[in-house]
């Protein structure tokens, strides 16, 4: 099996990697993390939102590949549902606002320390959970406070790929994303 590597390898420190490889679990912020963060309504007052195809993916490689995933909001949502239930995500808690108690509530149940846990978010509610996983991960159109505190900030901002870069950097550092390619560049019959 040929070796591939994320274009963002090299561009990713040592000390993050290490970070990245002890990671069982990720959390992740809905709005402005898994969308651009903006609420659009129809004129009847609908609520509409957009997800990215390429973070659903990544998401579905890493569960593939043994890291649970978790997603924590603040607002309730039916789409949020929805999406979550199509991607097979196992943990989904609506309407908390206190992002790093949800998170603890949900590994103390499951036997993760939080150096094995990484949080992506982007505003202050999900400051206390970033400082409190071993990973803590935002966005470029994150809050400027949110940045100065993560271990890492992605490229792609929040609903444009983000998740996926994200996702890549895992399985990266533990040296999956070999395996979760190999099903896309196996040779056609």
């Amino acid at each position: 099996m040929a070796t591939h590597t994320s274009p963002l390898r090299n561009t990713w420190p040592q000390a993050l990697l290490e970070k990245a490889a002890r990671i069982r679990l990720i959390a992740l912020d809905v709005d402005g993390i898994m969308s651009d963060g903006k609420l659009y309504f129809s004129a009847s007052g609908d609520e509409l939102k957009a997800f990215n195809i390429l973070d659903g993916l990544g998401l579905k490689q890493l569960m593939a590949a043994d890291i649970t995933v978790a997603v924590i909001t603040g607002r309730q949502s039916p789409l949020t549902e929805k999406r979550m239930r199509d991607l097979g995500i196992p943990h989904l808690i609506q309407g908390r606002e206190d992002k790093r108690t949800a998170l603890e509530e949900l590994v103390s149940t499951m036997n993760v320390p939080p150096e094995a846990i990484a949080y992506m978010g982007d505003d202050l509610p999900d400051l206390p959970a970033i400082r409190f996983a071993g990973l803590g991960i935002t966005v470029p159109n994150g809050y400027w406070l949110v940045r100065e505190h993560a271990d890492y900030c992605t490229q792609a901002a929040g609903g444009n790929g983000a998740v996926r870069e994200a996702c890549d950097l895992l399985l990266t550092a533990q040296d999956k994303l070999d395996n979760a390619l190999s099903k896309f560049l196996e040779p056609e019959a």
